[in-house]
C-alpha cells in the first residue's frame, strides 16, 4: 500500500515540531549549569529545525545527496549536543553534517554558519569576509540580525527566542518559509518590526 503525503501535511508536521520545541524551551532548570546546557540543547535543536524551513539556492549543493552542513565558527559552545541532535537525521534526502571552522575563510560548503557570543569581538570583520551567498548566518549576539545577518538567538526571561531579518535572507539568496517567520520577531537592518 502506498501512502501519499502532501507537502502541506509535511509542513504542518514540521511546524508542529517547531512549536513543541518552542514550548520545551520555556521550561526552566534550577541551576545555572543546567540552564546553560538546556540553552544549547535548545539552540542545537533550532539549528537542525531551521534547515527544514529554508530553501537554499541550487548552487549551494553540488549534488542531490550533499549534506546540509552546520558549521560553528571559532569557540564551540555546544560540546557534542549539535552532533547528537543531527546524528542519523536527514531532510529531503540530505543527511546533516557538523563542522567546526576556526575562521570564516574555511566555511566553504557550510549551509548554516553559527557564531557564538565568544566571537563577538571579531564578528564584524569575519562577516565582512563572508562573501559566499546561500549561507544561513545564525548568531547569539545583540544586534546580529539588525546589523544585516539572518537569524539571531535571544534569551528572554530564561527562554530561547529568535529574530529573523528577511531582507538579509533574501540578500543571501535564501527563502525562509512563512511558518518559521510567524514564530520569530522580525527585524530589518537598523530596526525591529514586531515583538
Amino acid at each position: 500500500m502506498v501512502v501519499l503525503v502532501s507537502r502541506r501535511t509535511i509542513n504542518t508536521r514540521l511546524l508542529a515540531s517547531l512549536i513543541i520545541l518552542l514550548a520545551a524551551a520555556t521550561w526552566g532548570c534550577p541551576s545555572s549549569l543546567a540552564q546553560s546546557v538546556n540553552e544549547y540543547q535548545v539552540k542545537a535543536a533550532f539549528l537542525y529545525n531551521f534547515a527544514k524551513f529554508v530553501e537554499w539556492p541550487a548552487q549551494s549543493f553540488k549534488g542531490p545527496d550533499d549534506p546540509i552542513t552546520i558549521c560553528v565558527v571559532g569557540h564551540d559552545p555546544f560540546g557534542n549536543m549539535l552532533e547528537d541532535t543531527v546524528k542519523g537525521k536527514s531532510f529531503e534526502g540530505r543527511p546533516f553534517a557538523v563542522r567546526d571552522v576556526a575562521e570564516v575563510q574555511q566555511a566553504g560548503g557550510c549551509n548554516i554558519l553559527f557564531f557564538s557570543t565568544a566571537e563577538r569581538k571579531h564578528l564584524r570583520s569575519m562577516l565582512q569576509s563572508l562573501g559566499t551567498p546561500g549561507v544561513l548566518t545564525v548568531g547569539e549576539t545583540e544586534g546580529f540580525a539588525i546589523d544585516g545577518r539572518v537569524i539571531n538567538f535571544k534569551l528572554e526571561e530564561g527562554k530561547v527566542r529568535f529574530e529573523i531579518n528577511p531582507d538579509a535572507a533574501a540578500s543571501a539568496g535564501l527563502q525562509i518559509r512563512s511558518n518559521l517567520l510567524s514564530l520569530a520577531k522580525i527585524v530589518r537592518k537598523g530596526k525591529s518590526e514586531r515583538p
